[in-house]
């Protein structure tokens, strides 16, 4: 008996180790991936002579990610004919859930290419950091939206998150390695654009998976095929003439097709880190995420840090772990399920 009792708490200690090392292994793959986006598209978008089309790169993106899902659903079918079955029922034979998944779509396919301008105009870091202002934003919007609470905690870290921003937008870093004129306000303007979209978009989606016991990678797919015919319209509204001429993969290199990978990824892989860690770890992740693209920033662009922008990035990150730390939920919404839901799509 004693024998079995010393068995059993082997197992399990060697179960959390395991657990420990994988969600050890989830947050440092987000923030790798993180850090990497924002660095490598601000490299794509700045370095180069040949400027590749933002939204071609987009509509590619969503359909990497319309693959992605509909192989995961396929694994989660377990076969072909379910898979089809699932396809014909939730998808090609639901007009009116494909019409209503396409409002995000299009709010998302805002929110990705006013990523690309603001990062055509703004530094790594600079963009890593406002592009925090995501949370205050998700979080008014769950307010009105899903008439949620939060806790006073939470509205003191969004408060201070704010402030952060307005301190690294005061007196902001200046790179000097870039071969293109850029312009702040416009940078600015860009991402406070998808960090409204962002947080729209992501509730609205809560809203629609709470709505029904539909698979998530099914309406990741109703999804991505309205976001495809969305970036189709955006790219022969935007670059049709240019497209027209030089082509669809004009100036694209081995960092574009880098950035697109991330991009598809990012999003998918948010839901796996949601699913085995925790907010606070999120917010690590975040934090380390604004560190390594400061690092990457004044390695390769040659950015000049400034007192200012010490300060401000300390107050985002201190805001985030803040606004991660864990209450006792008052609202109808179980915390678990918000944030399963809620999170699982939000970047990208």
């Amino acid at each position: 008996m004693k024998v079995k009792d010393v068995l059993r708490c082997c197992l399990f200690f060697l179960s959390e180790n395991v657990s420990l090392l994988f969600k050890l292994y989830c947050l440092t793959v987000m923030t790798l991936v993180a850090a990497t986006y924002t660095v490598a598209l601000r490299y794509t978008r700045t370095v180069g002579t040949e400027l590749y089309f933002s939204t071609t790169a987009v509509c590619i993106a969503e359909v990497i990610k319309l693959f992605l899902s509909t192989g995961i659903l396929a694994r989660e079918s377990g076969s072909l004919a379910r898979l089809i079955t699932s396809l014909k029922e939730n998808v090609f034979g639901s007009p009116k859930e494909l019409l209503k998944l396409s409002v995000p779509s299009l709010v998302y396919a805002v929110q990705n290419n006013m990523a690309f301008v603001a990062l055509s105009n703004l530094d790594a870091a600079v963009y890593q950091v406002t592009y925090q202002l995501k949370i205050p934003c998700t979080a008014l919007c769950t307010v009105l939206m899903l008439n949620r609470t939060l806790s006073k905690l939470q509205w003191f870290s969004v408060f201070m998150l704010c402030g952060g921003v307005i301190l690294v937008q005061w007196k902001p870093a200046q790179a000097t390695k870039v071969q293109v004129e850029q312009n702040p306000w416009l940078g600015f303007g860009a991402i406070t654009i998808a960090v409204v979209c962002s947080g729209f978009a992501g509730v609205y989606f809560e809203k629609v998976l709470k709505s029904s016991d539909t698979s998530l990678w099914v309406r990741n797919i109703q999804m991505y095929l309205s976001g495809i015919a969305v970036t189709l319209v955006g790219v022969y509204v935007s670059d049709g003439a240019q497209v027209l001429e030089k082509g669809f993969f004009y100036g694209y290199t081995c960092f574009v097709w880098l950035v697109i990978f991330l991009a598809s990824v990012g999003g998918l892989y948010t839901s796996v880190v949601v699913k085995y860690t925790d907010n606070i770890m999120k917010g690590f992740s975040a934090a380390a995420a604004i560190v390594l693209s400061t690092v990457a920033s004044v390695i390769l662009f040659g950015l000049q840090i400034t007192f200012t922008f010490i300060l401000g990035a300390s107050l985002v990150c201190i805001s985030i772990y803040l606004y991660g730390l864990p209450r006792q939920d008052t609202t109808k919404i179980q915390p678990s399920e918000t944030k399963s839901s809620k999170e699982r799509l939000v970047a990208v």
